[in-house]
């Protein structure tokens, strides 16, 4: 299996932009309450996510002790 396939970097960029996408669906439905806002904190926390991501993946090029490896 091709490694941009078996990687995390695809699955967190593809679920970061579905929550977003439910986000813009729900806001041109006219929904409003829990599930816009859930939407949306879906999305942003897969931006922290992908931060954390690429923060471990520097550590671990530097070669930090405590750094993940494989991200």
């Amino acid at each position: 299996m091709p490694k941009r396939l078996a990687g995390l970097w695809a699955p967190v960029i593809i679920g970061t932009v579905l929550w977003f996408v439910a986000f813009v669906v729900l806001l041109l439905a006219g929904v409003d309450g829990v599930w816009r806002w859930t939407t949306l904190a879906g999305g942003g926390l897969g931006f922290v996510g992908m931060g954390i991501m690429a923060w471990q993946r520097a550590a671990s090029r530097r070669g930090t002790r405590g750094a993940q490896r494989g991200l």
